[in-house]
């Protein structure tokens, strides 16, 4: 996950930055050509998958590169490549001199307002509407909109459905719980038999924030947590102090693995890949371990199955919405000199992206994947299609908050599982972090 960053200090360490990145950066062409090349349109595109580290990802934007200028011979698009860190501090450097490549990467929510609010990205509805109308899943597009507004296409997306182990599950004679109840069920048996329900590694916190999200959404509706961060409802709103009360239950019910406060989340997954828990939610990142990975053995591969969080009886949740969030996207510059081109790159990678990052680099995209050709993991292909008939997707609660109330979340998140916070004691706080925010 990825917190909210802000600008601090940006003019005072502008050229300091500058000077440092001048000898480290990667690139197949200067970034201070002209906006032409003999006859050619150059369109400045800076990205962060050198080949070395991000050989996959590296191979299918070249690719693209490539047939789009096949496509588009009056057309060159210049690349700029860094490492990930680099290019953060680099496109921070640009942007306070105003001179951001034409089309780059960026993250949503909070990383993407300082650019907005100083006027740096151009809006791309234009984009959605005349070339992707109704490619997206339901909810992507919605984490780099500002006053309504699109600032950003979504490239990679991730969900968070519930793995379990097949074998466990079957040793016991449990059924993949559709409700709520069901679920708890599943747990109290697996409690009674000895076996750990649920691995968790709270000491991270975003961890234990995605079970309270979910109950949030199935408690409460899609909007509720979302309308209580943006101040249009409020934290301490019932369903929402409910969803703190069913953690609490979860937690005197022994449904997580012992010391999951003080577990990392590599140190809890490590239970369900050794088949000591049951079950583990995380997001869909981990798919690789589950259906490509070569370091996993195939004979545990076939034990992991997945369910969507379980509906909440008389709550106003939909099974098929997701708590969740798009990774990077791409952005195309106010300023750029040559924006026509550079929105009709956008629309095009993001497209060619969408159809290949799968199979090629196990990276589920944000827009709607046709499943019916490829050769395709059959996991995949059911998170895809689930994906195609989402009803709304969630950004992660710390990702919505500003840097200050997300650490105020994460904290009473992590006392609220450990007992050091009642729930009602949680969305207080949670309620005066948000207010003394405004």
């Amino acid at each position: 996950m990825f917190n909210k960053k802000v600008f601090s200090s940006i003019l005072s360490l502008a050229l300091i930055v500058v000077l440092a990145l001048t000898g480290c950066s990667s690139s197949t062409s200067s970034n201070n050509e002209s906006a032409s090349n003999g006859d050619k349109t150059v369109v400045k595109f800076m990205h962060l998958w050198p080949e070395g580290s991000s050989k996959a990802q590296y191979t299918i934007v070249n690719n693209i590169i490539k047939q789009y200028e096949k496509d588009h011979p009056d057309v060159k698009i210049q690349t700029e490549i860094l490492g990930n860190e680099q290019y953060k501090d680099k496109i921070k450097v640009l942007s306070a001199s105003n001179e951001l490549p034409d089309v780059g990467v960026t993250w949503a929510a909070g990383y993407l307002e300082p650019f907005v609010k100083g006027n740096m990205l151009a809006p791309l509805d234009d984009v959605i509407e005349s070339n992707l109308k109704d490619s997206f899943v339901a909810g992507t597009t919605e984490a780099y909109a500002f006053d309504g507004k699109t600032y950003g296409l979504p490239l990679e997306l991730n969900i968070t459905p519930v793995y379990y182990n097949k074998e466990i599950f079957k040793k016991y004679n449990l059924e993949i719980p559709q409700t709520y109840d069901e679920f708890l069920k599943v747990v109290k048996t697996l409690v009674d038999k000895g076996v750990t329900p649920i691995t968790l590694g709270n000491k991270d916190r975003w961890t234990g924030s995605m079970w309270y999200m979910y109950l949030a959404d199935r408690i409460g509706g899609s909007e509720t947590l979302t309308n209580a961060i943006n101040r249009s409802g409020s934290f301490e709103d019932p369903s929402l102090v409910k969803a703190a009360e069913e953690i609490k239950k979860l937690v005197d019910m022994k449904a997580f693995v012992k010391g999951f406060n003080g577990l990392s989340n590599d140190e809890a997954k490590g239970y369900f890949m050794n088949e000591q828990a049951a079950m583990y939610m995380m997001a869909t990142w981990e798919l690789p371990n589950y259906t490509t990975s070569p370091d996993v053995t195939q004979e545990f591969k076939d034990k992991v199955g997945y369910f969507k969080f379980p509906t909440y009886e008389g709550g106003k949740g939909d099974i098929n919405s997701y708590v969740g969030g798009p990774g990077v996207g791409l952005f195309v510059s106010e300023n750029s000199k040559v924006k026509d081109q550079a929105k009709d790159f956008v629309a095009y990678l993001v497209k060619e992206w969408g159809k290949n990052s799968v199979k090629d680099a196990g990276v589920i995209p944000a827009t709607v994947v046709d499943t019916s050709n490829g050769d395709l993991d059959q996991m995949y292909i059911d998170i895809l299609n689930d994906l195609a008939n989402a009803s709304n997707l969630t950004l992660y609660a710390d990702v919505q908050m500003s840097s200050s109330v997300a650490q105020v979340h994460l904290d009473m998140i992590q006392s609220l599982f450990g007992g050091q916070a009642t729930p009602k004691e949680f969305t207080k706080k949670q309620e005066q972090a948000l207010e003394d925010d405004k």
